[in-house]
């Protein structure tokens, strides 16, 4: 043993242990990397592993070296590389173990067996490299060893055990480096201590020893240097990794609602934004699960089809409504992504949600306006005639009432304009007005009388209004119209009751002024008619005879006019009523060339009529057919049962009623014959509105007129 100590030099102790403590903090430096990078691990792993082995070779080499110089003339380079390579192999070895996320005491235990294994073997093969005997102390081999180990383990366990890492304390890693450091130079005196050495080597020159022991040393320190400059490197860029990590993490925290959760659905994390969304603390969500904040708005089946997914390691996407800890509603826009072991079994589960409240809000609102538009179209639809029309009158949209009362279906009425409608009722001055009036942008009201496709004509009160473009100028104009033809019907009634009204006033003071006279004029004209013998002469008082006779029946419309008679209904059968009048007529009609006819197939059609008013009215209709056929021509009266009503038809061929006439017809003094006076025709409608019934009268000019008397019917 005396014979290796030789010279000894401090100063490469000194330097030794320098380097031997900057290799292992630039090692562990890698290795803690490895821990917390995605990237780079391969290489941090081979730079962690060659810093480590060649700090261990350069302890031990440095420290022989220091021993005795001159034996390293005789020093063999093969076995030296031998031993770099070997405490290599066994640092990586020994580090291997720190790879996982969890460390446990088995990890801290074979790692510090390798580690005080590199150191033995680098002690030993460098001993042989020096051609020096050996002959070990097996006892105090072996307690240099277990101290060699605890040094380890008690440094790994510092710099890896949880109770310190969490931490991430700035010390750390220096106070291993050190403790590693001891451990790599306590275990190089201890085990020289324990080897007896027995024979020499032969000297060569000082100054080539020393020349290559420097030049070895140099070596060392560039390479060591190299690996401290690339842990700087690699250090700094994952600083700047880290750096940008906590930027994203800041803008997600700031923007994004994040929890993870273990395989059961424990809570072990919330950021800043979930604490402040669902107003609970880290304290009171962190160890619960999801439940907490359940709202009772989705189903069971909903919360099992999201778990079946994500354990299956599938992403799962959805909105969810959660409750607040104040008891608030609030949506989210959920991502929950699985993160699978080596198995492919999910080890934790993080949830990334964005706050869609004011956009749930926004729809639900949507949905009611949606609602609420689709209830006033369906109460315009069932009430009102809609159409939509372009800025040129383009229809472009009509509802079911507007095909209902046109009676035209959509694709017949679809791409036309309202001419289609057009009953020529209204001047071109009238449409010219409406145009004006919504081409200006204003609101059109007023009524019209349309033209359905069947040919019959109704009454709409319209409201047409415009919608303006960002220019002030339509770009659609909508029509709303509701029916209004019973109406005008009734207005029609009463325009003709005050037409009535206005006549019985007239009545009720002339007739009686009428009456007087006329009986005295026909009292004198028949006592003329008793002495008078001349034959012209008498012709001449038969024809103030027969002028008086007539005034006197237009005084009898009015006296009806004025004074009603109350009507006094019986049952009767109307089919002998009827058949009287025509036998009445039937020379009258043989005088002017008239076909006169009656058709009814049942005998007995029983109604409650006022019998000698009806035959008055039976009589001005038939009357009126002959009348009309100047030249003669057939005339029909039919009877038959429709409908639990009696319908009697009297149609004649003659010359026809034009159809702005016909729609006057019953009007107080409007006749269509030239010596008429209208008022048979006002009296006759009457006398049947008193039976409840009504009257249609349908004509064309050329072709005849048929008068259509609707009278309710005794049904047994």
């Amino acid at each position: 043993m005396g014979a290796m100590l030789g010279i000894f030099h401090p100063f490469f102790i000194i330097i030794a242990i320098g380097l031997t403590i900057m290799a292992s903090y630039t090692a562990l430096d890698m290795f803690i990397l490895i821990r917390s990078s995605n990237k780079n691990k391969k290489l941090l792993f081979l730079g962690g592993t060659l810093s480590m082995g060649i700090g261990i070779w350069v302890m031990n080499f440095m420290a022989l070296i220091s021993a005795d110089t001159n034996r390293f003339t005789s020093y063999h380079i093969p076995l030296t590389i031998l031993s770099i390579f070997i405490g290599i192999a066994f640092t990586g070895m020994a580090f291997l173990w720190f790879f996982g996320k969890t460390i446990n005491i088995s990890h801290l235990l074979i790692g510090s067996l390798f580690l005080t294994l590199a150191v033995i073997a680098i002690q030993v093969i460098g001993l042989y490299a020096m051609n020096v005997n050996i002959d070990y102390n097996i006892g105090l081999m072996i307690f240099s060893g277990l101290l060699i180990f605890g040094s380890f383990l008690l440094s790994l366990w510092i710099l890896f055990s949880s109770a310190y890492s969490q931490g991430n304390k700035v010390w750390l890693k220096p106070i291993s480096a050190i403790i590693i450091t001891v451990a790599i130079a306590e275990g190089h005196f201890l085990l020289k201590r324990a080897a007896f050495t027995t024979s020499g080597a032969i000297a060569k020159d000082q100054a080539d020893s020393t020349f290559f022991i420097y030049l070895v040393l140099f070596v060392s320190v560039l390479i060591i240097g190299g690996l401290i400059i690339s842990s700087m490197l690699i250090s700094k860029q994952l600083a700047t990794t880290d750096t940008n990590l906590k930027d994203i993490t800041a803008a997600l925290d700031a923007s994004t609602i994040v929890a993870i959760t273990d395989p059961e659905g424990i809570i072990t994390f919330v950021n800043d934004k979930f604490e402040e969304i669902s107003k609970y603390k880290k304290e009171e969500i962190i160890g619960k699960n999801h439940r907490i904040l359940n709202s009772g708005y989705h189903s069971k089946e909903f919360f099992r089809n999201l778990w079946q997914t994500i354990q299956a390691g599938t992403i799962w996407r959805g909105e969810i409504r959660n409750k607040a800890k104040d008891g608030s509603f609030y949506w989210v826009d959920t991502t929950i992504v699985p993160f699978l072991n080596n198995k492919g079994k999910p080890v934790q589960y993080v949830a990334i949600r964005f706050d869609i409240s004011n956009r749930k809000k926004a729809e639900e609102h949507l949905k009611e306006m949606i609602k609420e538009n689709d209830d006033i179209k369906f109460a315009l639809d069932q009430s009102s005639i809609v159409a939509f029309t372009d800025a040129k009158g383009k229809i472009t949209s009509v509802n079911d009432k507007f095909c209902e009362i046109s009676k035209y279906n959509r694709e017949e009425i679809l791409g036309q304009d309202h001419r289609i409608l057009n009953s020529g009722y209204h001047s071109r001055e009238f449409f010219q007005n409406l145009w004006k009036t919504i081409g200006s942008g204003q609101v059109w009201k007023g009524e019209l009388r349309n033209k359905a496709k069947d040919g019959t004509y109704y009454w709409v009160d319209t409201t047409i209004v415009p919608f303006l473009n960002e220019q002030g100028k339509p770009y659609q104009y909508l029509a709303i119209r509701n029916d209004i033809t019973e109406r005008k019907k009734t207005e029609e009634v009463l325009h003709r009751q005050d037409k009535l009204a206005a006549v019985g006033q007239l009545a009720a003071g002339v007739a009686h002024e009428i009456r007087n006279p006329l009986t005295s004029m026909k009292g004198y004209a028949e006592f003329l008619q008793l002495d008078e013998k001349d034959p012209e002469r008498m012709e001449f008082l038969n024809i103030i005879l027969d002028e008086i006779e007539r005034v006197n029946t237009i005084v009898e419309d009015f006296m009806v006019l004025a004074k009603p008679k109350a009507v006094e209904l019986e049952e009767k059968n109307v089919v002998p009523v009827i058949r009287n009048v025509v036998s009445l007529l039937e020379f009258e009609a043989r005088k002017k060339n008239v076909r006169l006819s009656f058709d009814c197939n049942q005998e007995i059609i029983q109604i409650e009529c006022d019998e000698n008013r009806l035959k008055q009215v039976f009589l001005n209709f038939i009357k009126n057919g002959i009348e009309a056929m100047p030249n003669g021509g057939d005339l029909d009266v039919k009877i038959v049962i429709h409908d639990n009503n009696v319908q009697i038809s009297i149609q004649d061929s003659g010359v026809g009623i034009p159809k702005e006439k016909l729609k006057k017809l019953g009007e107080p003094f409007f006749t269509t014959k030239k010596n008429g006076n209208g008022l048979g025709l006002m009296v006759s409608f009457k006398i049947i509105e008193s039976h409840n019934g009504k009257v249609f009268v349908e004509s064309e000019p050329n072709k005849g007129t048929t008068f259509n008397i609707l009278l309710p019917a005794k049904i047994a």
